[in-house]
């Protein structure tokens, strides 16, 4: 049986945006008010590993080596996820795809299942340089701390410490490599009547707002 068996209607969503646009918080949110997985890269490359599949072996061996994990290996693990029934009512994707090679799977993948709504969040870089490198992570379970949680983490209690990729020159360099591989994915959904940019610079409030009021033009111009 599809993960998609129509008792209702598929919210498929992808967040785009460099580090420190706001992407984590904001699918975040929307998962949780809509009642839909948030599926990071991360976490689901976590637990395929900890949960030893076949393709979570070969991603720790990977890891392991230093090296990247692939698009294929990714494309296989994100396609695992994404069957399991909790998805069966949509899905809000936060660090997949990465690449145009990943974007063309994932419309295979996602075939049959309801529109692909693609949201891009903009910041302006010297914001993004300004946030990354003020910003903190949970040193319990990893996770970016709200703007307002200034002493301990909101989801656990944890410690907030500053991350150690988070410093003036690790920060440029990973906004130039997101630029020049993440950027290519805007142009390939653009064209999209389910695609919106979303003005990032702002409260996220605010954000959280503009995301569920582009989420519902879009709806009404695609058949959901």
């Amino acid at each position: 049986m599809s993960a998609h068996d129509g008792a209702c209607p598929a919210l498929n969503v992808i967040m785009l945006g460099p580090p420190g646009a706001g992407k984590g918080t904001q699918a975040e949110r929307l998962a949780r008010a809509r009642g839909i997985p948030k599926i990071s890269t991360g976490d689901i490359l976590r637990d395929a590993v900890q949960t030893g599949t076949k393709l979570g072996v070969l991603a720790r061996k990977a890891m392991e080596a230093g090296n990247l994990v692939g698009d294929d290996l990714m494309i296989g693990i994100v396609e695992e996820r994404l069957v399991r029934t909790d998805t069966r009512c949509g899905f809000v994707l936060d660090g997949f795809p990465r690449t145009v090679v990943q974007a063309i799977e994932l419309d295979r993948i996602v075939d049959g299942r309801g529109p692909l709504l693609v949201l891009q969040i903009v910041v302006p870089e010297d914001v993004l340089v300004r946030r990354l490198a003020t910003r903190r992570i949970c040193s319990k379970c990893g996770v970016n701390a709200e703007p307002d949680h200034t002493d301990a983490c909101g989801k656990c209690g944890g410690a907030l410490v500053t991350r150690v990729d988070d410093s003036l020159d690790i920060v440029r360099e990973r906004l130039k490599v997101y630029l020049r591989q993440t950027e290519p994915l805007v142009d390939y959904y653009s064209p999209r009547s389910s695609f919106r940019s979303i003005d990032g610079n702002q409260v996220p409030d605010i954000v959280t707002g503009a995301v569920a009021e582009a989420l519902e033009t879009v709806s009404r111009k695609v058949v959901l």
